[in-house]
């Protein structure tokens, strides 16, 4: 398999995912700005909208949107744990939560990563969402949970890892949810997550 990746950002949920089950799998890292790969070819090929993770998979087809390629990594080794069994209850809350993760969460960033930032009332209103999405987050851990979904790490953490890491991209103090804070810390702990970001370059802005 191959990853098309970009260092930080949510495409690093699904090579801590990749990582965690120890798959086989190569990187091609993606410049979202030119839209060029590594390799220099036209990462618009791959996925026509222009972001990424992709995940190519052996037999040549390839896999877009990380909620998806979240549950399908996590399928390719069951004893692994990183998702509930299909066709329960259970895998129905790790989909809500990762549905959350992206639509919600993840979405609270964009008009700080945007080309024009937001200012004045703009920003006031962003920020809000973006504290009460937090706000969510934080509520969720408040009853000493160590992971999102309980006491087993799965999928869901590796997104709302990277997610809720982007707080020190855009200046905001993570001590403002404590329980996130410590979350954060403890996913950024585990051997796998370790070396994902040494291949990212990040290791030492964990």
């Amino acid at each position: 398999m191959k990853l098309y990746y970009t260092p930080g950002v949510c495409s690093q949920a699904v090579h801590i995912a990749l990582a965690e089950i120890n798959a086989d799998f190569t990187l091609e890292k993606v410049d979202l700005q030119s839209k060029k790969t590594e390799n220099g070819g036209d990462y618009r090929q791959v996925n026509p909208l222009g972001y990424v993770p992709a995940l190519e998979l052996d037999n040549g087809e390839t896999l877009l949107e990380a909620p998806a390629i979240l549950q399908y990594v996590a399928d390719l080794k069951p004893d692994s744990k990183l998702a509930p069994a299909a066709g329960t209850l259970d895998r129905v809350k790790l989909q809500q939560q990762l549905n959350f993760t992206a639509s919600e969460f993840h979405k609270s960033f964009g008009p700080f990563f945007a080309a024009v930032k937001p200012e004045g009332a703009a920003l006031a209103q962003a920020m809000t969402k973006l504290e009460s999405r937090f706000d969510v987050v934080d509520a969720r851990f408040a009853d000493g949970r160590p992971y999102a979904m309980g006491e087993t790490f799965t999928v869901v953490d590796t997104y709302m890892f990277v997610v809720a890491s982007w707080t020190k991209l855009i200046g905001v103090n993570l001590g403002k949810w404590p329980h996130v804070e410590k979350f954060v810390a403890r996913v950024a702990a585990r051997p796998r997550v370790q070396q994902v970001l040494e291949r990212e370059g990040l290791l030492n802005a964990a």
